[in-house]
């Protein structure tokens, strides 16, 4: 199994980004976890030679590889065969959007990055700093230009999307919320703020500066809990909004038990190879 999450990259993150068990990696290897620490950079491009690399090694064992997680364009960069080493970057332009960002915040900069390429804009999640600071680097670099022509994955793609109806899956939202708080989350964000910087881009991710509010006596445990599963809903819906532009993958109803329509789906994927 290859993590497509672009936080559970990080060491420490554990928790916060619902990492795999030790159990569970126990009985199935998973790649795309704990690669690097919170203070380093990682990007699509190398996570995509990592997965490539991986997805590779898999086949070349016989086995069928599962590309799974919630990071859309990292997903997209290997299934669709996206060349990230096509785009344009510079560590010092970077390094300014990056101040930038953190002196004026993403609305801002989400509003720079309209005006300056509406079309690359218009593909970005306008309320992930990264990914803003990410587009308006590409945009200040070659302007609003298409992204590179998709490659494709040069290997049979089984493509699923597993959809909850409205209501039930903010229900499940709120339950993971809690749940990831009663399993130590609060004490996680304690031990890695007293080691890395807050304003580190891995702690964009959801759960980490709620807890750090409620340790630093801003909120209530409760309302860091209901701000997290918030924060979820509102990232879950971005998310749908993704996904139903990847045609490519069909939809399938997790509202109740999934398992026996993705069990057919992949025998048949299998039985087609």
């Amino acid at each position: 199994m290859v993590s497509a999450d672009s936080r559970q990259v990080y060491r420490g993150l554990d928790i916060g980004t619902a990492k795999a068990t030790a159990e569970e990696r126990a009985r199935v290897v998973h790649h795309g976890i704990d690669l690097v620490d919170p203070p380093e950079a990682y990007s699509v491009a190398d996570f995509r030679a990592h997965a490539l690399a991986a997805l590779e090694a898999l086949g070349g064992r016989g086995g069928i590889g599962i590309l799974a997680g919630g990071t859309g364009f990292w997903l997209r960069t290997v299934f669709a065969g996206i060349d990230t080493d096509a785009l344009p970057s510079d560590a010092v332009v970077r390094a300014a959007l990056e101040q930038d960002m953190t002196s004026e915040g993403v609305a801002r900069q989400a509003r720079r990055l309209r005006e300056l390429a509406p079309t690359l804009a218009s593909r970005t999640d306008l309320m992930n700093p990264r990914r803003v600071v990410r587009a308006l680097e590409i945009a200040v670099l070659q302007g609003d230009a298409p992204l590179p022509e998709p490659k494709g994955y040069g290997a049979p793609v089984l493509g699923l999307q597993l959809a909850v109806a409205d209501g039930e899956h903010r229900r499940r939202i709120a339950l993971r919320a809690r749940a990831q708080f009663d399993a130590g989350l609060v004490e996680e964000a304690r031990a890695l703020g007293e080691r890395y910087e807050r304003t580190l881009p891995c702690f964009t991710a959801i759960g980490y500066h709620e807890s750090w509010a409620y340790l630093d006596g801003a909120c209530t445990l409760e309302a860091a809990i209901e701000a997290d599963a918030s924060r979820n809903i509102a990232f879950a819906k971005r998310q749908r909004t993704w996904f139903r532009a990847e045609r490519t993958l069909a939809v399938v109803d997790a509202t109740a038990d999934p398992t026996s329509d993705v069990l057919e789906r992949v025998e048949a994927f299998a039985q087609a190879l």
